[in-house]
This record gives structure tokens, sequence and C-alpha cells, in this order.
């Protein structure tokens, strides 16, 4: 319990941080699992402590477009705006890594923003984020070519999990990336005889040549 009010004190201030975690529950989850689903009422707000998240929506058809990812001290704006409106969640969050975080009750969401300085502080950072990354998905999306793009997407995958080695099927890319799986398949081939990934089934490797910013 020390080392989780560590960890918050470091974002937020220390009477606040008493009450997350007087009344939060620390949740787990696996690499995989699913944090929020669509269409599900949300009872509370996580915010991560370790691990990485990707937040996704899906369109009319059932297709799946990746939003943005979060990561340790950070929370997810969408799942703030569906307690504070009681509203179905639009998004689904899934642990890109395992993932350790606290869900605040949704009925303190409001109640500290006027109680904590700190929060409103937080939760408005939080939404600036976000809007920025949406942004910048936006302008990926408009502006670049989908082989920049994949470079974009690979590039922050191992920043992400902070390894090397990416264990997706070119089917998963090309969900995350909106396009079809023949094109991103053509497109690693490219890298590969590049010599900037080596592939392997469902799962590739980032070589020393691969642009890293």
């Amino acid at each position: 319990m020390e080392d989780l009010n560590a960890r918050l004190n470091t974002i937020l201030d220390s009477a606040l941080v008493n009450e997350i975690v007087a009344c939060g529950k620390v949740m787990h989850f696996k690499e995989g699992e699913v944090i929020i689903d669509y269409d599900k009422m949300l009872k509370g707000m996580p915010i991560i402590l370790e691990g990485t998240v990707k937040v996704l929506r899906r369109n009319d058809d059932g297709n799946e477009i990746l939003l943005y990812y979060l990561s340790s001290n950070e929370s997810c704006a969408m799942a703030y705006t569906c307690c504070m409106e009681a509203r179905r969640s639009e998004v689904k969050a899934v642990a890109e890594t395992a993932v350790e975080l606290i869900m605040v009750p949704h009925d303190k969401l409001d109640e500290w923003l006027s109680k904590y300085p700190g929060w409103k502080s937080y939760i408005f950072h939080s939404f600036t984020m976000r809007f920025n990354e949406l942004l910048k998905s936006v302008e990926s999306i408009a502006f670049k070519k989908l082989d920049e793009r994949l470079v974009d997407y690979l590039r922050e995958k191992s920043s992400n999990t902070g390894s090397k080695v990416i264990s997706l099927s070119h089917q998963q890319i090309a969900d995350e990336l909106a396009t079809s799986r023949v094109v991103i398949s053509r497109l690693l081939k490219h890298l590969e005889n590049d010599g900037k990934v080596l592939l392997y089934r469902n799962e590739l490797k980032l070589m020393p040549s691969f642009p890293i910013l």
C-alpha cells in the first residue's frame, strides 16, 4: 500500500491519493485481456499504475482502429465521460502488456472536481493528451502513406513493450491500422527485404537498421 501511495503521490495531492487508495480497487490484467469493452456500463475510471493499455474504436461494420495508448499514471478520458454521462462504452481497452491499475468509483469523479484542484488538473491534462493523440492519428491517416504509418506503429509497439520482438499476426496489425492483411504482408515483406525486420509466424523482430527515433 505504501508503494501505491508513493506512485500516486508523484501526480496527485496526498489527501486525494489517500481517498483514491481508500475507495479505489486495485486490479491486474494479463497481456491481451479486455479491461473495458464495447457497450458496457462503466462503474469506474481506471488509472494505470504499471503497463500499457491500447484503446480501440469500432465502426458500424465491426472494424476496429487503434485510437491511442495509455501508460503509467495515465487514464482514459473516454472512460471518464462515459461514467459522468452514464453512457455505455464506445471504446475497448485491452492490456498491451501485463497491467496493474486502480479503478476509481464513478460516484467520486464529480465530487473530487470541486474538492481537489489537482484532480481537475489531472482530468483536464488527460483530455488534452488524448485529444492531441487523436489529432496525430487523424493527421497520420490523412497525410502519411501506409508504409510510414506501419513504421510508426511498429516503433510505438516496440517502445510500449520494451521489446524488439512484436508478437502480432499480419491480420492483427492490419486491423489496428484499418487496412487489409494482404497490404500489410506486402509492406512487411518490403521491410524484411530491406533488412529492417525479420518475419516469423505471428511474430516479427525489429533489426538494428529499423528506423528508431
